[in-house]
C-alpha cells in the first residue's frame, strides 16, 4: 500500500478527467468515459520507456526541479503538448491561422485530423531524429560498462566505433540522409535536421552549466536543461499517441483528457522509479527502455511510408522492458 502513495495524484486526476469526459461527452457520455479510459491506457503503453528515461535524467536533478518536473511540466504535457502543440503543427504546416485550426478541431475534427496527417512527415521527422539521437548517444557511450546484449554493445567494432567522437552524430546525420534521398522532401529535410539540432544544442548547452558531467552520461544535469530536455523528450514520444488517438475518438478534448490522464500516470511511475532506486535494482531497465526508444524512432522514420499500428508500437515497447525486468530480477537471483 506504501508504494500506492506515488500514484494518489494520478488517480485523483484519473476522477477529475473521468467527470469531465462525462460532459464532454454531451450526447454519449458513458461512451466518451470508456474512450478516454482507453486513450489513456494507449498513452501509458506508448510511453511506458519514457517514464524509464524520465527516470534516469531525475536521478540527476535536485529536488525542486523534480517536483516542478511534475507541477509545472504536467500542465505542459496537457495542454501544450496534447491539444495546443498539435494545432501549432497544422498551423506551420497548412496555409490555416492558429486561431483557424482550433476551430477547425472544434467544428470539424474530421478535417482537422486529415490537416494533422499532412504535417505527419515533418512530425515523424523531426521526433524520430530526436529519439534516434537518444538512442545513439546510451549506444555508442564508450563509457558504459554494463552490457545487456553483449555481442551486439561489446563486440570489437562496438569498442572501436564507440571511441570514436561524434559517431552517435555521424550516424544521425548518415541516416537522415538515406531519409531525405527518399522522400525527396526539403521540408523533412528542415525537421530532421531541427531535431538533431534541438539535441546536440541541449547537451551543449548542459556542459556549459555543469562543467563536470558524471563518467557515461549522455543527459546533462542542470535542472534547468534537464528539465528541457524532458519536456521535448516528452514532446517526441507524444507525437505518436496524438496521432494514434485520432483512431479512437475525432474529439480533441478528448483525446487531450484521455492523454493527459495518461501522461500524468507516466509521470507518477517515473518518480517512483527514482525514489525507489529501481534502476540500480533492475540493471537493464535502462538498456529495454533505450531499445524501445530506438524501436519508436524506426517506426516514426517507417510511418512516412506505410502505417504502422499503434498496438504495434505499445506492445513491442512495453515488451522490451518487460524483457528487460526479467532478465535483470534472474541474473540478480543467480549472482545471490
Amino acid at each position: 500500500m506504501a508504494n500506492l502513495k506515488y500514484f494518489y495524484g494520478s488517480l485523483l486526476v484519473t476522477i477529475a478527467g473521468l467527470i469531465a469526459a462525462f460532459f464532454v461527452g454531451h450526447e454519449h457520455p458513458l461512451t466518451a468515459v470508456y474512450i478516454t479510459a482507453v486513450l489513456a491506457l494507449l498513452e501509458i503503453s506508448l510511453s511506458f520507456d519514457n517514464a524509464v528515461i524520465n527516470a534516469r535524467v531525475l536521478e540527476e536533478m535536485p529536488m525542486f526541479w523534480r517536483k516542478l518536473f511534475i507541477y509545472v511540466g504536467l500542465p505542459i504535457a496537457v495542454f501544450g503538448m496534447r491539444l495546443v502543440f498539435p494545432i501549432l503543427l497544422v498551423d506551420m504546416t497548412t496555409q490555416l491561422s492558429f486561431v483557424q485550426v482550433f476551430h477547425l478541431a472544434t467544428s470539424d475534427p474530421k478535417a482537422y485530423h486529415e490537416a494533422l496527417l499532412v504535417g505527419m512527415p515533418m512530425i515523424s521527422a523531426f521526433g524520430g531524429a530526436f529519439l534516434l539521437k537518444v538512442f545513439l548517444g546510451f549506444f555508442f557511450d564508450e563509457d558504459k560498462d554494463v552490457h545487456w546484449v553483449p555481442f551486439l554493445e561489446a563486440n570489437r567494432a562496438m569498442k572501436k566505433a564507440s571511441g570514436i567522437p561524434g559517431i552517435s552524430l555521424l550516424l544521425a546525420l548518415v541516416g537522415g540522409m538515406i531519409l531525405i534521398y527518399y522522400t525527396q522532401n526539403w521540408q523533412v529535410a528542415l525537421a530532421y535536421l531541427s531535431g538533431i539540432v534541438l539535441h546536440e544544442l541541449l547537451e551543449v548547452m548542459g556542459m556549459l552549466f555543469n562543467q563536470q558531467p558524471s563518467a557515461g552520461q549522455t543527459l546533462v544535469r542542470s535542472g534547468l536543461i534537464s528539465f528541457i530536455y524532458l519536456e521535448f523528450l516528452d514532446a517526441s514520444f507524444s507525437f505518436d499517441g496524438v496521432i494514434g488517438a485520432f483512431a479512437i475518438s475525432t474529439n480533441i478534448f478528448i483525446i487531450m483528457i484521455g492523454l493527459g490522464i495518461g501522461a500524468m500516470f507516466v509521470r507518477s511511475l517515473t518518480i517512483f522509479l527514482v525514489e525507489k532506486k529501481t534502476l540500480s535494482a533492475f540493471p537493464y531497465l535502462e538498456h529495454g527502455a533505450h531499445y524501445a526508444i530506438g524501436f519508436l524512432a524506426c517506426v516514426m522514420f517507417i510511418k512516412m511510408f506505410h502505417h504502422v499500428p499503434e498496438a504495434i508500437t505499445g506492445t513491442v515497447g512495453i515488451g522490451l522492458i518487460i524483457i528487460a525486468c526479467l532478465h535483470s530480477y534472474i541474473e540478480r537471483r543467480i549472482k545471490g
